[in-house]
């Protein structure tokens, strides 16, 4: 897949982008027909103690029975796609299209090396005051 510029295809960094600030605004954008790509998935931060936001994590990854489900995602990119997802009406039409025009990655692959990247200005962590985790982080310490 080589890009252009002119694809209609928007490559988002969310190196250092609140996550449920940028999922809300990326959510708004695919409901508006927008194709959507996330890079630097790993290093979005979630807001928060950091041992409160993993006690969180592991108490909501004991729901369920591990045969039947429900499935709780691990990786950092699914982390922010599940994210996104809870801010789509996914089990609409509407919403399952939408999710479709969304592709987020870990880290810039090589055909996105030379691209524009934009960010979300108001998703910014600098505005943050007090402690937050990366999402990578969080996926290290709920692995398995």
């Amino acid at each position: 897949m080589s890009l252009q510029k002119n694809d209609g295809i928007t490559v988002i960094d969310a190196k250092g982008l609140i996550l449920g600030r940028m999922a809300s605004v990326v959510a708004k954008r695919l409901l508006n027909g927008e194709k959507i790509i996330i890079v630097n998935a790993g290093d979005a931060v979630i807001s928060g103690d950091r041992h409160n936001v993993i006690r969180e994590a592991h108490e909501h990854l004991q729901i369920g029975h591990p045969g039947k489900g429900p499935i709780h995602t691990r990786r950092p990119d699914r982390i922010v796609k599940r994210a996104i997802r809870g801010m789509l009406p996914y089990k609409s039409p509407r919403g399952r299209e939408a999710l479709k025009r969304l592709r987020v990655y870990v880290g810039v692959p090589s055909e996105l090396k030379g691209v524009s990247m934009e960010t979300i200005p108001d998703a910014d962590a600098g505005k943050l005051r007090g402690r937050y985790i990366t999402v990578s982080e969080l996926a290290q310490h709920i692995q398995g």
